[in-house]
Parts: C-alpha cells; sequence; structure tokens
C-alpha cells in the first residue's frame, strides 16, 4: 500500500505494505536474549484456587501473566529517566512515531581491552546527513544475536564522543542492536548515554534511545522512515517494536 507522508517538511511515497520489522521476540524461552545478570522471562497463567487460566486445563481463555525487565530481556526503548534521580516516563517522551532515519553499519574497533563504535565511523558512514533517527548495526551480524547470553561478555559499546555528535546533529533516537549503548561494566559511568541526553547540561527530554535491536542483512544501509512504538508503560523504559520502511523512488 503506498502512502504519501509528511515528516520534516519533506513529502514521502512509502509503501507500508512491506514493514521491516527490527525488533526482537521476547518468549518464556531458553532462546530469549539475556543481559544484566537476569534469567529468562516468565509467561504463565494465573492460578485462583483450582482455576488455572489456560484453555488446554480447561479453561475458556489463556490468561497469563507476564514478568520480566525492558532493559534486558529484549528491544526496549528508554528515555533520560533511566539514568536520573528525577521520574521520566518514555511514554511521555514520545510525542509522534514517523521519523527520518538513517541505517548504518559499524565495525567495532578494538582499543585496549575493548571493542568501541568511534566517532570516525558514525561520521564517515553518515556522509553530512542529519536524519531524527540513527540505526546502528554491527559487525558481525549474525543471527545469534536474537538469542545472545551477553551476561559478562564485554559487548561493544559506542564511543561518548559518536554520542555527542549525534546529539550535536540533531539526531533525536538512537537505535543499536546491542543491550546497551555503553560499557557492560564501567562502574556507572553512563558516559554514552549522559552525552547523547545531554546530562546534566541541558537534558533533552525528548530523546530516545532503543537497543537491542536486529537489522537483518537484506536491509541494506541508506535512508528509511521509523515507526517507533513502545508499549503504553509510564516507566523509564518499555517493550517497544521499531519497524523500517523504505521510502519509494
Amino acid at each position: 500500500m503506498l502512502a504519501t507522508i509528511n515528516i520534516n517538511n519533506s513529502r514521502l511515497t512509502v509503501d507500508f505494505s512491506k514493514p521491516l520489522d527490527i525488533s526482537i521476540v521476547m518468549s518464556d524461552s531458553s532462546q530469549n536474549p539475556l543481559a544484566w545478570y537476569l534469567e529468562k522471562p516468565q509467561i504463565y497463567p494465573v492460578q485462583l484456587g483450582d482455576w488455572v487460566g489456560r484453555v488446554s486445563q480447561g479453561a475458556a481463555v489463556n490468561f497469563n501473566n507476564i514478568s520480566f525487565n525492558p532493559h534486558a530481556h529484549g528491544t526496549h526503548t528508554e528515555c533520560l529517566g533511566h539514568i536520573t534521580k528525577a521520574f521520566y516516563s518514555v511514554n511521555d517522551a514520545l510525542k509522534s512515531f514517523f521519523f527520518m532515519a538513517e541505517v548504518i553499519t559499524i565495525s567495532p574497533v578494538l582499543i585496549g581491552q575493548d571493542y568501541l563504535l568511534p566517532l570516525a565511523a558514525i561520521t564517515q558512514k553518515l556522509k553530512g546527513k542529519t536524519p531524527s533517527a540513527v540505526v546502528i548495526r554491527t559487525l558481525p551480524n549474525t543471527i545469534s544475536k536474537i538469542s545472545q547470553k551477553y551476561t559478562n561478555t564485554n559487548w561493544p559499546y559506542l564511543d561518548h564522543k559518536a554520542a555527542e555528535f549525534l546529539r550535536d546533529l540533531g539526531v533525536e533516537h538512537l537505535l543499536i542492536d546491542l543491550p546497551s549503548v555503553d560499557k557492560e561494566k564501567d562502574n556507572g559511568a553512563l558516559l554514552a548515554h549522559k552525552a547523547f541526553w545531554n546530562i546534566p547540561e541541558a537534558p533533552r527530554e525528548n530523546a530516545t534511545i532503543t537497543e537491542f535491536i536486529y537489522v537483518k542483512d537484506t536491509i541494506k544501509d541508506g535512508p528509511y522512515v521509523l515507526n517507533l512504538q513502545v508499549a503504553p508503560f509510564k516507566n523509564d523504559a518499555s517493550p517497544s517494536r521499531p519497524v523500517l520502511y523504505e521510502i519509494a523512488d
């Protein structure tokens, strides 16, 4: 279904019948990706006395509780409330849901004992473009990302100077295929988070960071329309489903 939409004062033709979902499914399974030292999510039927909320056990409906952590269990979007004393809700941070996005692919660079996504690589890939959202795919880009157990792996992370550059460029929404834009164990420094949200100097309340995405190799680098939706939780972070759409010529 082709439709013409206005984004950032530009009229774009988009085929909404061909969504490119870059989220990871959350499941009560050993295949669910994990980070931050937690076990898998739990999805289980409510039990009220002898009644069990499962059709296979005689109930009229399936009626499940779900226990999960948005930061540790899959694709999620977070706001600056993730690292501030004051409360901010990601549900309030997103006022609109369609953005011009640029997909870029970065090879982490080994510096000391860490793999970094450096400023030079970010600037080279963006080539002077100024999108509202940047989607970072890291290499290698194996299918194992959708079930990776990241705890105690010292994953690659974004150089805080690159986060500063994206902030100053006017990028409002940063998406990455890692559990965090920051180093797994940094003693709470959170340099990339703080740089992108401009904390404490001038906090950007409407900027978001989306982590734990997966961008298939079939999705080429370049411009897309991004639809970024979160579950309406009043929390610093929420499970999310970012979807890309190709822009018709």
